[in-house]
């Protein structure tokens, strides 16, 4: 960090979630972008001149060199995730990984491992646990507002058509709707009930061998049931809802980014919680950077909103819904 408190971030590739995080980032007044790279130089110099960002380096490791760089946002594919991240954080890197983490738990544990023996910081880029109005649904709930918890439902899909050559439909870029998008419900199920003991789950499969829609049923020793939903081929409710023993919670479309949740409470009459305006618009990534930041000045090498060990079992979710569909990736073991 700077002496006046300003955190150097990297940014690593540079696609559309890369251009969405920097341009929250550049807004940020403690925040500065000193460096991108990319796999050529020519993307990582286009992006550099649209973000005003002073140098350019067309290949991974110049930047995790980079002796100037506090921490690394990694937007890569997913699959690339260990590498990128392993990369980073063995340079001496803090980094802000994005999400599904990693292709497996397997690789998970290497990043964290790499990270805690390094005296690293590292933290999945799951924004919606930094999100204001998610970590207020989550007090309300963990201070009994609709009682115990029974049942979680979320889903997140999207219309398609996308064609085989697209990332989401190929297997060596970890395709597939699970770890794009079916991320987000298990994570939304696991932050309100934690790791599930027992995971049932089916998929419509493409040729490519990825998941084209997947549906799961997580289960507690509670008795708490979670049922979540992805899928690549129709545009769903994208919502969630928590139904506890006193009341139910419902969040409209954009469940992970609410700018608005209905709490319903047995003998009340329904509530609006409405987002703070003062957090800025629901689709800002800024939260989850100023965690990072809050965190690395505090000498802090994880987050306690987004912690390490909970991101691992959220992988082990994923592992084992892709165990029960029939899901393997390119260069996985048994």
């Amino acid at each position: 960090m700077t002496g006046d408190g300003r955190v150097r971030w990297g940014i690593l590739a540079t696609g559309g979630i890369a251009a969405a995080f920097t341009a929250d980032l550049v807004d940020l007044p403690d925040a500065e972008v000193v460096a991108v790279a990319s796999r050529t130089q020519a993307s990582a110099k286009a992006f550099a001149e649209r973000f005003g960002i002073s140098r350019a380096y067309g290949d991974w490791a110049s930047l995790a060199e980079d002796a100037d760089v506090d921490v690394v946002y990694v937007a890569t594919p997913h699959a690339a995730h260990r590498a990128a991240a392993g990369m980073c954080l063995e340079a001496g890197r803090h980094v802000l990984c994005e999400k599904a983490f990693t292709l497996n738990v397997g690789e998970a544990q290497e990043l964290v491992g790499l990270a805690r023996s390094n005296g690293r910081f590292l933290m999945e880029a799951m924004w919606m646990y930094c999100n204001p109005l998610i970590l207020r649904l989550k007090a309300m709930i963990d201070d009994g507002v609709i009682g115990e918890v029974r049942t979680v439902q979320a889903d997140f899909g999207l219309a398609g058509p996308f064609p085989p050559s697209h990332r989401l439909r190929d297997p060596a870029q970890g395709g597939g709707a699970l770890l794009d998008l079916g991320v987000y419900p298990v994570s939304f199920a696991q932050l309100l009930l934690g790791e599930p003991s027992d995971v049932v789950a089916r998929a419509v499969l493409s040729e490519e061998g990825v998941d084209l829609q997947t549906g799961a049923l997580l289960s507690w020793e509670s008795g708490a049931l979670a049922s979540v939903h992805c899928s690549l081929t129709g545009g769903t409710a994208t919502s969630a809802s928590v139904t506890g023993s006193a009341g139910r919670i419902d969040i409209p479309f954009g469940f992970f980014h609410p700018d608005h949740f209905v709490l319903h409470r047995d003998g009340h009459e329904p509530e609006k919680v409405l987002a703070d305006p003062a957090h800025g618009p629901r689709t800002s990534l800024k939260h989850e950077a100023a965690e990072v930041m809050r965190a690395l000045r505090a000498g802090e090498t994880e987050s306690p909103l987004v912690p390490l060990d909970g991101t691992l079992a959220v992988m082990r979710t994923l592992d084992a819904v892709r165990d029960r569909i029939g899901v393997r990736y390119p260069g996985e073991v048994d």
